[in-house]
């Protein structure tokens, strides 16, 4: 008995001519298409222009802002603020420079009092409280070790009797040292990523959420390392994972009470970071990896903070890794 009738058979074979057909129309538009090529010119998708060329910076450790040949953007000149934060009390660690610098200015613009922890770099702190005070609100700095539980109560203790009250929660403060291969990471390197990175994490959630109310919300800094590692950077992504699991899990932990709990991963950021970590030659290509080919500046990251800690943006997100990484499918 034959497979099939000869009319199904006819179809068939039409529809192979109709794809062999399809296939040399398509070949043919291909050749009279000129190739294209991926341009490398940085791309711009805000309001104003950003850096795309770097400096083939180098910093000591911690590193300091103020060093940098090529100072970052943190003042988001073009950012009006609304009232978002009226009222409320912030803290953030790693505050002095960078991301944290960049978070706490848009905190006071829209409303906030903001407490700068930090860990040594006296001169970065003194510029970001100038310009939170700049924004009209208060500002208190509190130097001291994320790593040590006495210091992460004394710093909730000392923004409680300066301003009287805490409703946000910024982990921002890391460690990042880049080593060629996992034997290069000796017990007091993973020691001191480990507990900076997630244990001063959960240090400060376990100092701050006591005098959290309803309402209130806690916002971790992780990373791209974190979702998709680094082969340079071993300690620093496991942390970074860990910050999101965490973010996950502690927000599960306090929903009941109201309090939310999310984190931002942002990608390649200008920041002391990453001069105080890599050469001075791959420190210029920073950031070209991007489908935007250039590096972020800290301004374009701070208003996903201001999002996430707002009661009248965020009220129904809690438990999310906010990827800002300057890459399409970052999760």
């Amino acid at each position: 008995m034959a497979s099939s009738t000869p009319t199904a058979a006819s179809a068939r074979a039409a529809l192979v001519r109709r794809h062999a057909a399809i296939q040399r129309e398509q070949d043919a538009r291909d050749r009279a298409t000129p190739a294209t090529r991926t341009s490398s010119k940085a791309v711009q998708a805000g309001t104003r222009v950003q850096p795309s060329r770097l400096p083939p910076d180098k910093l000591r450790k911690p590193g300091g802002e103020a060093g940098m040949k090529l100072q970052p953007r943190y003042l988001a000149p073009d950012y009006q603020g609304s009232g978002k934060l009226e009222g409320m009390v912030a803290i953030v660690t790693g505050g002095d420079s960078g991301i944290g610098r960049a978070v706490a200015v848009l905190f006071a613009r829209e409303g906030a009092d903001v407490a700068i922890v930090y860990l040594s770099e006296k001169a970065d702190a003194e510029q970001t409280c100038a310009a939170v005070e700049a924004e009209g609100r208060r500002c208190v700095l509190i130097a001291g070790d994320v790593r040590r539980s006495a210091f992460c109560e004394r710093a909730v203790q000392r923004t409680l009797k300066a301003f009287g009250r805490l409703d946000v929660l910024v982990n921002n403060a890391a460690f990042q040292m880049h080593a060629g291969k996992i034997e290069d990471l000796s017990d007091e390197r993973i020691d001191l990523t480990l507990q900076t990175n997630i244990g001063g994490y959960m240090r400060m959630a376990r100092a701050a959420v006591p005098h959290l109310k309803n309402g209130s919300s806690i916002i971790n800094t992780g990373s791209v390392t974190g979702l998709a590692g680094s082969s340079k950077l071993l300690d620093y992504s496991a942390t970074k994972g860990a910050i999101h699991a965490f973010t996950k899990a502690l927000a599960q932990n306090l929903i009941d009470k109201g309090i939310r709990v999310n984190a931002v991963a942002p990608g390649p950021v200008w920041t002391p970071l990453n001069p105080a970590d890599k050469e001075a030659g791959d420190v210029k290509k920073f950031g070209r990896d991007t489908v935007f080919k250039r590096v972020a500046q800290p301004e374009e990251l701070s208003p996903a903070y201001v999002f996430l800690a707002s009661p009248v943006c965020a009220s129904y997100i809690t438990g999310i890794v906010l990827p800002v990484t300057g890459r399409v499918g970052a999760i």
